[in-house]
């Protein structure tokens, strides 16, 4: 195992069968997280990359049976914030630090990409990156939307197991879901995908097949996190997903990707009161708090008791980490020599 390991982190290659190896085995756990922060240090540094999130809208036509926004959930109150609102958000974000504006909602089609372009041009002015997860749209809808300014695209592919995805995503197709992810990358988007972990029928060789899809799309960015099922969805009896696991499956991502952005998942924390810093001792570098306005952010609601994310215990957290935080936009710096 130990061979393994270092394999990874000097080479960044694995086979299937040895990302198997790892994952089956959790006598290695230590040594697995040890060298995924070694290498994040070496290829990204001490900086942690904070991304203000504003969460503008919370329909969604999609019906995933995990996510407390599915279409078919009444139990939730559905709000839509207005340019202006949004604008003033991502100025007091700005004037707090922030380098990066992420827009993120369920996929609301009210929003178009002409309408949403006015959006980011005028956030462009702010002198910030600006980050989408808007869900699936054409290619001439996301040329629209980088053509405004937007610099990055997260588009979680949850899982590449093909008949796993069609049963958790009613009515979605997952070639589809591939075709906007590598259009993304086309149209020179920073990239990012990521997976759920935990989903029932899931297998460690599903997650295996996951970090090989993740590298051979050479994503910039990769989120990964535990299932934890809404209460108003078809898995609400469903045992959320393991913590150690996911922590796993992020470490392994970055000894194959050691060049790309990270983040310490909120599911992270979620489940573990100390788990975003232990994210971020296992090869994440980003976080992403929630700076949606107080009025509609508990509405936002993917799964139950989503923690937030306060500054300045964060900021003194990191400290004691020996990270510090950014004062860059955190651009991929990818490495042509790995």
């Amino acid at each position: 195992m130990k061979e393994l390991l270092k394999k990874a982190k000097f080479f960044h290659l694995l086979e299937r069968s040895e990302i198997l190896e790892i994952l089956s085995d959790s006598s290695f756990n230590e040594e697995l997280f040890k060298s995924a922060d070694e290498v994040r240090k070496k290829y990204v540094g001490d900086d942690v990359h904070l991304r203000a999130l504003i969460e503008f809208s919370n329909y969604c036509r999609c019906n995933c049976k995990y996510c407390g926004i599915r279409s078919e959930n009444s139990h939730i109150e559905r709000y839509r914030l207005n340019k202006d609102k949004i604008l003033e958000i991502a100025k007091g974000a700005v004037g707090f630090g922030y380098k990066t504006i992420v827009m993120q909602s369920g996929e609301d089609l009210t929003f178009r990409a002409e309408y949403l372009a006015e959006i980011i041009s005028e956030i462009k002015k702010l002198n910030v990156a600006i980050t989408l997860s808007i869900g699936e749209r054409s290619y001439e809808e996301y040329k629209i939307l980088k053509e405004a300014g937007a610099d990055r695209f997260l588009l979680r592919i949850e899982t590449t197991d093909k008949d796993l995805y069609q049963n958790m995503h009613p009515n979605a197709d997952y070639e589809n879901r591939k075709r906007c992810l590598y259009d993304l990358k086309k149209l020179g988007y920073e990239t990012g995908t990521g997976c759920l972990v935990g989903l029932p029928g899931q297998t460690i060789e599903t997650l295996a097949d996951d970090i090989l899809f993740f590298k051979d799309l050479d994503a910039d960015m990769i989120g990964i996190g535990p299932l934890i099922p809404h209460p108003q969805t078809p898995l609400k009896d469903f045992t959320h997903g393991n913590f150690m696991l996911a922590l796993k499956v992020m470490a392994l991502t970055r000894l194959l990707l050691p060049d790309i952005n990270i983040p310490a998942t909120t599911a992270m924390e979620t489940l573990n009161p100390k788990g975003r810093i232990i994210a971020l001792q296992s090869g994440a570098n980003v976080v992403m708090p929630n700076v949606t306005a107080e009025d509609v952010r508990s509405k936002y609601e993917i799964y139950p008791n989503k923690v937030g994310v306060n500054y300045d215990e964060l900021s003194e957290n990191l400290k004691k980490i020996g990270r510090t935080v950014s004062k860059g936009m955190g651009f991929r710096n990818k490495r042509r020599n790995i």
